[in-house]
C-alpha cells in the first residue's frame, strides 16, 4: 500500500536543531572558520596534547578541528595516535554522522513510498526506484526471499529520471487503486504503461521524491538506504553484489 506523509526537506529539518553555541561563545579561530569558510560547529570533544577538539560539518561532510593550547591557532583534519589510529573518526561518527543519519531516516519515513512486504517485518529497507531501471528490477528480484518470508519490507520511493516515459510509468503505478499490486505486476512482466498526462498531485509527489533523492546525494537508481546490524544507517548505490545482500537484508 502507498503511504502518504507530510513533506520535509533536509535543510528545514536541520534548522529545527538547537545550535551548538552562539558565535560569541567560540574561540576566535573557530569563529573565523565559521564565518569565512561556512563550517557548522556541532559539538566539542576531548583531544590530547592540550588541544581542544571540535566537530564540524562542511557540505554535509564531517570535519575535525583542533584548537591549540594558546587558543590562537586551529588545525583541521585527521589526528593519529602513536598506533596510527585516527582518533577523529569516532568523534565525528558520534557528533556528525549518527545525528545526520537519524535525520535522513526520519525524512525517508516521512516520504511517499510504496510498501513491498509485511508491515511487521523485522527490517525496513528504502530504495529509490525508477520503473525503467533494470538494476531496480534486479534488486526487486534479489530481495524476494527476504520479502516473501516476512523478514524485510522494501519501501519503494518512485522517481522518473531514466527515460522520457519514466515519470509517466511511475505515475501509473502511484495512481493505481493498489499501488503495491501495480508495482508487483510491473516487476513480474506486466510493465506499466506511461500516463500521457500526469495529475498535478502525483507530479508534485514525484518531484518531492526526486528532491529528496537529490538532497541525500543519491546519484542513480536503485539508491538503497538501510540500518545495519548495529542500527547505523548505510547506503548502497545500485543493485548490490550477492555477497552484500545479507548486510542489507539481514540473515535469510
Amino acid at each position: 500500500m502507498i503511504r502518504l506523509h507530510a513533506k520535509y526537506t533536509l535543510p528545514a529539518l536541520l534548522l529545527t536543531l538547537t545550535p551548538f553555541a552562539s558565535a560569541e561563545d567560540w574561540p576566535a579561530p573557530i569563529a573565523a572558520t565559521v564565518i569565512k569558510h561556512g563550517v557548522e560547529i556541532v559539538g566539542r570533544f576531548d583531544a590530547p596534547a592540550g588541544l581542544q577538539g571540535f566537530a564540524g560539518k562542511l557540505n554535509g561532510q564531517g570535519l575535525a578541528l583542533y584548537l591549540t593550547e594558546d587558543g590562537q591557532h586551529l588545525l583541521v583534519g585527521t589526528l593519529l595516535d602513536a598506533n596510527g589510529t585516527d582518533i577523529s573518526k569516532a568523534h565525528l561518527d558520534e557528533l556528525v554522522y549518527q545525528p545526520r543519519a537519524k535525520d535522513i531516516w526520519a525524512l525517508l519515513e516521512a516520504s511517499d513510498w510504496i510498501s513491498d512486504g509485511a508491515d511487521d517485518a523485522e527490517r525496513v529497507v528504502y530504495t529509490f526506484t525508477d520503473p525503467n531501471c533494470p538494476f531496480c528490477s534486479m534488486f526487486w528480484e534479489q530481495a524476494r526471499p527476504w520479502v516473501e518470508s516476512g523478514k524485510v519490507q522494501l519501501r519503494h520511493i518512485l522517481v522518473g529520471i531514466l527515460h522520457e516515459d519514466s515519470a509517466g510509468k511511475s505515475a501509473t503505478i502511484l495512481a493505481a487503486e493498489d499501488p503495491e499490486a501495480a508495482l508487483h505486476e510491473h516487476e513480474t512482466g506486466a510493465a506499466a504503461k506511461a500516463m500521457d498526462t500526469i495529475p498535478p498531485a502525483i507530479e508534485r509527489q514525484l518531484k518531492a521524491n526526486l528532491d529528496l533523492m537529490t538532497q541525500l546525494g543519491a546519484q542513480a537508481t536503485p539508491a538503497i538506504f538501510y540500518l545495519d546490524a548495529e542500527g547505523r544507517m548505510q547506503q548502497q548505490q545500485g543493485a548490490p553484489r550477492p555477497d552484500r545482500l545479507a548486510d542489507i537484508m539481514g540473515p535469510q
